[in-house]
């Protein structure tokens, strides 16, 4: 006799949640998040939260990150390379200076080497944060400067400066590259830009 077994199928992770296209932070939002985190003296989170808005990297190339990644010997890169998860594909990002500093500051105070991860568990001595845990410390930055949670997620800090970058320059051919995406497509649907740019001409007229 075979013994049958019953598949139960497995509840959708976003059931009952507001999913959809995350909002970026506009740059009076960003110095918020920074201030709080500077006068708190979470210098994990800072490092984290400047690494994240200047790398423009999917959640888990971030917390994957390792201090050889973007450093060279005891000096922190101006510029990196890493080769996405997804898509195999590299993509190089600038470290500006502030960020460079917050993260050297990380180094030092966790005697961190060329091989440890920059963002390391606490339950896991070996090994990163988790993506679901990066995730929650997301919505902390968010929540803690008053917005919604449901609005923000970890896509935010991708978008961010490529969406501050096509305002400014309308330059859509960088933030592809800035990205790491394959087709310009990809990046107009990512940033919304046909939306917004629709918007923005609707305002702009008083039927």
């Amino acid at each position: 006799m075979y013994a049958l077994t019953i598949y139960t199928p497995k509840e959708p992770w976003n059931k009952n949640k507001l999913v959809g296209q995350k909002l970026p932070l506009k740059l009076q939002q960003i110095w918020s998040i920074r201030i709080r985190l500077e006068m708190s003296n979470k210098t994990r989170d800072l490092a984290l939260f400047n690494l994240a808005i200047d790398s423009k990297l999917r959640g888990c190339d971030l917390v994957a990150l390792r201090v050889r990644d973007i450093c060279h010997g005891n000096t922190i890169q101006s510029r990196a390379i890493v080769i996405q998860k997804k898509t195999q594909l590299p993509v190089q990002f600038e470290i500006t200076e502030n960020t460079r500093k917050s993260v050297s500051e990380l180094i030092t105070k966790q005697s961190l080497g060329q091989n440890d991860y920059l963002f390391g568990s606490r339950a896991k001595p070996s090994d990163h944060i988790s993506t679901r845990q990066y995730g929650r410390i997301v919505d902390n930055w968010i929540v803690s400067i008053g917005l919604d949670k449901t609005q923000y997620g970890t896509h935010t800090l991708r978008r961010t400066k490529p969406s501050l970058i096509y305002k400014k320059t309308k330059n859509l051919r960088a933030c592809q590259l800035l990205l790491g995406h394959r087709k310009l497509e990809s990046t107009v649907r990512y940033l919304g830009i046909e939306v917004d740019d629709a918007l923005e001409v609707s305002e702009s007229i008083d039927a």
